[in-house]
Order: structure tokens, then C-alpha cells, then sequence
């Protein structure tokens, strides 16, 4: 079992959505995050003063996965979040020791 991690750009949440939907991935949580890579923010100009901005919003799709679903994961994601501009985002993959349903209590792949 992995939890699949993806920080993208809020605009290519429905289409990450859709593709994640299309290959059978029946959940996933999505958190409305801010933060920075290699851009470092970026400047803007508001009633004619400059502003410089730190954080950029940001969107963080999380999904629990078998271990043999990742790549696949990884690879639909990858392809619906890309502009090829600086920002489109990152994706890491994390393994999980346990999962439990809290409903039912059931544990392991049957709790996915």
C-alpha cells in the first residue's frame, strides 16, 4: 500500500480528477495548500504598487494505492497537470505500513 502525494496548480484539479476517475481511482482528499519551489513567489502589481508574493496557492491531492497501481497513478497525474510551465508542481510516492476503515474496522488493501 502507498499514499500517492501530488502538489499541482488549482486550474488542473478537474482534469487530474477526471483522469484519476477514468482509471479507476474510487477516492482521494484534496487540501488547498500554499507554498513555494524554485520560483521562490513572484512579483505583482496592484493599484500601481509592487508586491512580492511568497506563497502560491497550490492544490495537494493525496490517494492510497495499491503498490501496483502508483506508476500508473503517477503517470495519469503527471499528464493532466502538465502546462510545461515553471510551477506545474510535484509528485511523491510514500509507503504505508497500515491502513484502517474507521467504519468497519477492516485493515490492509481491503481498507483502501
Amino acid at each position: 500500500m502507498v499514499l500517492v502525494t501530488a502538489v499541482i496548480k488549482p486550474h488542473a484539479l478537474d482534469a487530474v480528477r477526471e483522469a484519476l476517475s477514468y482509471l479507476g481511482v474510487a477516492g482521494m482528499t484534496i487540501s488547498e495548500v500554499k507554498g513555494f519551489g524554485r520560483q521562490h513567489g513572484h512579483t505583482e502589481i496592484y493599484r500601481g504598487a509592487e508586491y512580492r508574493v511568497e506563497y502560491l496557492p497550490k492544490i495537494k491531492v493525496e490517494v492510497l494505492s495499491s503498490a501496483e497501481m502508483a506508476d500508473d497513478i503517477v503517470e495519469v497525474v503527471a499528464k493532466a497537470a502538465r502546462t510545461g510551465k515553471i510551477g506545474d508542481g510535484k509528485i511523491w510516492v510514500t509507503a504505508l505500513d497500515s491502513v484502517t476503515r474507521i467504519r468497519t474496522g477492516e485493515t490492509g488493501p481491503s481498507a483502501i
